[in-house]
């Protein structure tokens, strides 16, 4: 009996536990826990779904991350950039080589994919207007529609041209010439006139072929020529060179404006024009321009000529690219006395012109006079080409450089500086590489005794033989004259190339680098005072044409034959 009462007793017990707990137990009507569901990130549309390259759309969405560099967005297997985020919509361009298909973010450790497909869209082809002769009016052409240059086109006297920024010029070859005379297209701005061509790094305007991807050459059309009212050291009825109309006056106004070229490219330029003897315009053509006028950042792409051309005048020039060039890339005459700082030229090794190539050209008789020691007739009260050029940079070879016939030239390259008939010029702080001669001095030696050449900071490396003289100048007087120890330029040997530090891609001529290495000796060893003193120079302390700046990004190209210029 005492087992059965206990076991009754435990009974008694499990159920009075049972009753406390059944009376513990919630009442249906407490309200349930709040479980806070895990973010997902979704796609919920694209605005809009179809858009070209280059333009902006939006993605809606869901647990998109705020900072716009911690989403990845992926448009047709191309990473997107984004432009501005919130949680719930990212703001992205459409990249280049972008193709159409999906759509997918990744932000905050999730990818999701859009439902529907993207599709990237081809814009219309722009309509063309075909432009020739003279217009006795102001012009305004606009980015959405390409001109065509055929035939010499003038912009005369009292008119002014105003170009938008991102508009493409097409320059039509010497067939499609409506006078029937076989000249090339060109465009032309004539004493008083005046061109506002204001582009800018991101909307560039470009001159350039009129044939198609793939089809596009040196010297496919003429180029782009400024004639201003500053002084010129020629006779007044000398025709103006290279078959445009005119001659060169007598007028003496060093500050006169012929206007503003601002983030312009000029490709493919250089034809050969029906003249006799037979010329070439260069991509850029200076003819007695003056101080007023605005000329920084132009590249010059596969000119069949010159890169760029002074004849005389006083303008002044910054950030010039000159790139694969045929004949020279910086050619100076008649009495040029401007300055110009930050110049590069590029060369193709295996292009070169049959009067042989040379990095800078300049002269100052007329091309009929054969004497190297009487000066010139006074015109305007100069006698002589007298610019000032700073931190320029002049690469060509980067193996050994040769003289001989390049293989898709009829010509060799000669020098990285050439200066003859008693020209007047200053270099300061840069570097020639790559030539078979560093500097030719050619005429009278007054110019090295007198000062009126002045070569100071200069750097010949990988050239054959880094000094000559021709004509009056000897070979001896040339080298003590640049190896003077007060004029601090320097001769880098082939065996001590490396010790410029140059960058690895300074050469690819698909993708040019040009800064220097951090350590590079070309950065703070530059020289200073003189010349360098006007106000017009940015004062640097680094040889050749940069520093840390890379000025040629964003604006340039590299591979304009491969660029739709038609839509």
């Amino acid at each position: 009996m005492p087992t059965v009462k206990h076991i009754i007793s435990s009974l008694l017990l499990l159920l009075g536990l049972a009753v406390v707990i059944v009376a513990c137990k919630k009442s249906p009507d407490d309200p349930a826990p709040v479980v806070k569901p895990t973010p997902t990130t979704t796609i919920t549309s694209i605005d809009p779904a179809t858009a070209p390259v280059g333009s902006t759309i939006a993605i809606n969405g869901t647990n998109f991350n705020t900072t716009p560099g911690s989403n990845t967005i992926v448009i047709g297997g191309v990473v997107a950039t984004v432009v501005s985020a919130t949680d719930t919509r990212l703001v992205v361009v459409v990249p280049a080589g972008a193709t159409s298909g999906p759509i997918s973010v990744t932000a905050n450790g999730q990818t999701a994919q859009a439902s529907t497909t993207f599709t990237v869209a081809t814009p219309a082809l722009k309509p063309v207007k075909e432009v020739s002769g003279t217009t006795f009016a102001n012009l305004s052409w606009k980015k959405d529609t390409i001109y065509l240059l055929r035939g010499l086109v003038y912009i005369p006297a009292d008119y002014t041209l105003t170009i938008e920024a991102g508009t493409v010029i097409r320059g039509a070859g010497p067939e499609r010439d409506p006078t029937g005379t076989n000249h090339a297209g060109a465009l032309i701005v004539e004493r008083r006139g005046k061109v506002i061509a204001q582009g800018t790094a991101s909307q560039p305007i470009v001159f350039t072929s009129a044939k198609a991807v793939g089809q596009r050459n040196y010297g496919d059309w003429g180029g782009v020529v400024l004639i201003g009212k500053a002084p010129i050291n020629q006779l007044g009825t000398t025709p103006v060179p290279n078959g445009v109309r005119g001659t060169v006056e007598t007028y003496g106004e060093p500050l006169d404006n012929s206007g503003t070229l601002q983030y312009v490219r000029i490709e493919y330029a250089g034809a050969t024009q029906p003249t006799t003897p037979v010329t070439r315009l260069s991509g850029l053509s200076l003819l007695g321009v003056g101080s007023g006028t605005t000329i920084d950042h132009v590249q010059i792409s596969y000119s069949g000529g010159d890169g760029f051309s002074w004849f005389g005048g006083s303008v002044n020039l910054k950030n010039l690219f000159a790139y694969r060039s045929f004949d020279d890339d910086w050619s100076v005459d008649w009495g040029y006395v401007g300055n110009v700082q930050f110049g590069v030229a590029l060369r193709d090794p295996d292009v070169a012109d049959q009067s042989g190539s040379n990095g800078f050209e300049v002269e100052n008789y007329s091309p009929t006079e054969t004497t190297d020691v009487t000066a010139v007739t006074l015109v305007n009260g100069l006698t002589q080409a007298a610019p000032v050029f700073a931190n320029m940079s002049n690469f060509a070879f980067n193996t050994t450089p040769t003289t001989t016939n390049t293989a898709k030239g009829t010509g060799a390259y000669q020098s990285g500086i050439y200066l003859r008939r008693n020209s007047a010029i200053s270099i300061y702080n840069s570097v020639v590489y790559g030539y078979p001669v560093g500097v030719t001095l050619n005429g009278s030696g007054t110019g090295l005794t007198s000062g009126t050449i002045d070569l100071k900071g200069v750097v010949l490396a990988n050239v054959l033989t880094p000094i000559a003289g021709t004509g009056s100048i000897s070979t001896d007087q040339a080298s003590a004259y640049f190896t003077a120890a007060e004029r601090s330029n320097q001769i880098v040997q082939a065996s001590n190339l490396a010790s410029l530090l140059i960058n690895g891609a300074n050469f690819t001529l698909t993708a040019p680098n040009f800064l220097p290495q951090a350590l590079s000796p070309l950065l703070g060893s530059g020289t200073s005072g003189g010349k360098l003193i006007n106000s017009f120079f940015t004062q640097v302390a680094y040889r050749g044409a940069f520093g840390s700046d890379n000025w040629i990004s964003g604006w340039t190209n590299v591979d304009p034959q491969n660029k739709d210029y038609d839509r």
